[in-house]
């Protein structure tokens, strides 16, 4: 990858400071590449709900990095991909990286209308986030000591945002990926007690797994004041997409960056390396 920024093109992060964005715009910024972040708070706003800040952000854009917040499984999230990928075509941009989520009916109407939209584009369609245990929903019951959970024995195979990071930047970076699909996973499926397991092995804490139903799901999250859309989509995530039917792992890491995915144990001892889940005295 060149290291003279004057050669590459503008990226748009959108997203730019989230799980996977930050990551993103962070990989991309380390090569010398030109960086634009898209949150309310940039330089140059970017809002998903105020149009108006489209265009400003896309100007001079070459690249996209769309990762559509809160989720692509959000009711009305097809119009606003669809409105969006038209601006970003008529603002010059030339391709897209669309970050999706795997089993996600809603997410797959999204995918069509990025392969429809006229731009250059790959998907990175990913499973449920190692990260969401560290820089989530879930961060706060881990440090609690306790993680109550619904679907506590399907499998699923976690994927490290660094990984989903590092693809996207290949695919911004080199035309190679255009019109690819990389279905990405971890290297293994664990279930969510399993999960946590894993993560008090690797804290040295006493960490339990509390299954619960929906309903006590919810009111826990909106206890611990979790954004009410955040609840609604976690609630949709538990009820509908892990339910098993995502439980196989898949080769995308391997078909874009050549190497074998991040494994949970590895997140796992990472984020315990961070002091994230030491409770404070």
């Amino acid at each position: 990858m060149p290291n003279n920024a004057s050669h590459q093109q503008l990226s748009l992060i959108t997203g730019g400071t989230g799980k996977t964005g930050g990551r993103v715009a962070a990989l991309l910024a380390a090569t010398g590449a030109p960086v634009r972040i898209g949150s309310r708070t940039a330089a140059v706003p970017f809002d998903w709900e105020d149009r108006a800040t489209w265009a400003p952000a896309l100007d001079g854009v070459g690249a996209v990095y769309l990762a559509y917040q809160p989720d692509l499984a959000v009711p009305g999230a097809p119009d606003v991909v669809r409105a969006f990928t038209a601006a970003a075509r008529a603002a010059g941009v030339r391709s897209v990286v669309l970050l999706s989520g795997r089993g996600e009916p809603e997410a797959l109407e999204c995918e069509q209308i990025v392969r429809d939209s006229g731009l250059s584009w790959t998907i990175v369609r990913c499973s449920f986030f190692a990260q969401n245990f560290s820089e989530g929903a879930f961060g706060p019951d881990v440090l609690a000591g306790a993680v109550a959970l619904p679907n506590g024995d399907v499998p699923e195979p976690f994927v490290h945002a660094d990984d989903i990071a590092e693809v996207a930047v290949a695919a911004l970076t080199d035309p190679r990926h255009a019109g690819e699909l990389y279905e990405l996973t971890g290297p293994r499926a664990l279930t969510f007690a399993e999960a946590v397991g894993e993560i008090a092995e690797a804290t040295g804490r006493e960490i339990a797994f509390i299954p619960v139903t929906r309903p006590e799901f919810v009111a826990a999250l909106a206890e611990y004041q979790v954004p009410g859309d955040v609840i609604s989509l976690l609630d949709y995530l538990f009820g509908t997409i892990l339910d098993g039917r995502n439980s196989a792992t898949a080769d995308g890491v391997r078909r874009a960056l050549g190497r074998d995915p991040r494994d949970f144990r590895d997140y796992a001892k990472e984020a315990a390396a961070t002091g994230v889940w030491t409770p404070q005295s």
